[in-house]
């Protein structure tokens, strides 16, 4: 059976992809070999945001079409995503100071257009013992902001199902083996529960996420991809010890660490570590569960939680090989076409739970000039998301 585009990866990248194609009026097929949302996309910090801390790095462009997207979302999905006030404590040792944070957020509103959900404000003194017994000693200030969250797996099951309601086949499972690419028409062979099968497709989008690049070197003759690096993030669960939802500096490295409370729980994360080998191995590692319950009891002496008290969660993060730090490095997608004149195939790399749906526009945009003119269906920027 022939499509007009086979996806690779039911994670939020393909799902948002499929359900792009079919509102544009496509022929799809979207393969996922075990769950949707199963693997990185349900290890995310469940947050729909604007990434503050990508202003440190320059990264505007990111932010801005984050807000954006997180503003579309709260319309869309308003079951699925909602917004949570979340604190940012400055103490007098914090390397970033209570005019930096607010400079952030000041320019945070600025991008967002002034968006409602983009006001902010600093707690009066009298509000602080509310903070859960947040340490005062050297507090200077506390700055509330609104951030979005959901939940993350649920989410891509949304985008799914409204993919397939526009008329997205899922195959599950649909274990990709390989893909033979034509003028024409692709290959793409695929194993599922009657044994080894074959569809053609005139485009291939791979969006397998950490495993992308070996699945690239299964599709003949192989597309170029750039280096990347395989960045490990952990989270928590922990006992729904706190009440309000926080972002926190760690005091070794000044990286951001959240605690937020979710579905009963407490969500800590994430922690930033060069991984090695396959990415199902991946997992926290006890250096990184100390690492994050340190962050919490520094700003939480009262609370006294072991390791053995956490359950953990682990994803993996693409990005471009660099020797910088994971901190420094872009967050920007990569949308990696071996002929961008009239891409073949076309590998999405490093995209972002927030962005999921601008993403998968800009995907469509790489891909029309492989593709008949076709009737569209849909406009995803105003296509209600329902759980399923």
């Amino acid at each position: 059976m022939a499509y007009d585009i086979a996806i690779i990866g039911a994670g939020i990248s393909g799902a948002g992809v499929a359900q792009a194609a079919a509102a544009a009026g496509y022929k799809v097929a979207l393969l996922e070999s075990s769950s949707v949302g199963g693997a990185t996309s349900s290890a995310s910090s469940k947050l729909i945001h604007g990434g503050l801390r990508y202003l440190e790095s320059g990264q505007l462009g990111l932010v801005r079409e984050s807000l954006l997207e997180r503003e579309r979302l709260l319309k869309l999905a308003p079951d699925l995503v909602k917004l949570a006030p979340l604190h940012i404590p400055v103490y007098r040792h914090s390397s970033r100071k209570p005019l930096t944070i607010g400079t952030g957020l000041l320019l945070y509103r600025l991008l967002a257009g002034f968006s409602k959900d983009t006001r902010f404000s600093r707690l009066a003194k009298s509000q602080w013992s509310q903070l859960d017994g947040l340490t005062t000693e050297g507090l200077q200030t506390v700055f509330r902001y609104n951030e979005a969250q959901t939940d993350d797996q649920a989410l891509t099951r949304a985008v799914v199902h409204s993919a397939q309601t526009l008329g997205a086949e899922l195959l599950l499972p649909a274990r990709f083996l390989g893909a033979e690419l034509g003028d024409d028409l692709t290959d793409v062979h695929y194993q599922d529960k009657r044994g080894q099968q074959t569809l053609q497709a005139r485009v291939l989008v791979n969006c397998a996420g950490p495993w992308a690049a070996k699945l690239n070197q299964t599709i003949t003759p192989q597309p170029a991809l750039p280096a990347v690096d395989l960045i490990g993030g952990s989270h928590l669960l922990l006992p729904p010890v706190l009440k309000q939802h926080y972002y926190l500096e760690s005091p070794s490295d000044g990286r951001a660490v959240f605690a937020l409370p979710w579905q009963g729980k407490l969500l800590v994360g994430t922690t930033e570590t060069e991984h090695q080998g396959s990415p199902e191995s991946v997992q926290c590692h006890p250096h990184e569960t100390h690492y994050l319950l340190n962050v919490l009891k520094h700003y939480f002496p009262h609370l006294h939680l072991l390791p053995s008290s956490a359950t953990t969660t682990a994803g993996l993060r693409v990005l471009p090989r660099s020797d910088q730090g994971a901190f420094g490095r872009s967050r920007e997608v990569m949308l990696l076409s071996d002929n961008p004149r009239r891409p073949r195939v076309l590998t999405i790399m490093g995209g972002k739970l927030t962005t999921y749906r601008a993403t998968a526009v800009d995907a469509m945009t790489h891909l029309y000039p492989s593709l008949p003119t076709a009737r569209p269906k849909a406009d995803t920027a105003t296509l209600p998301l329902v759980g399923c």
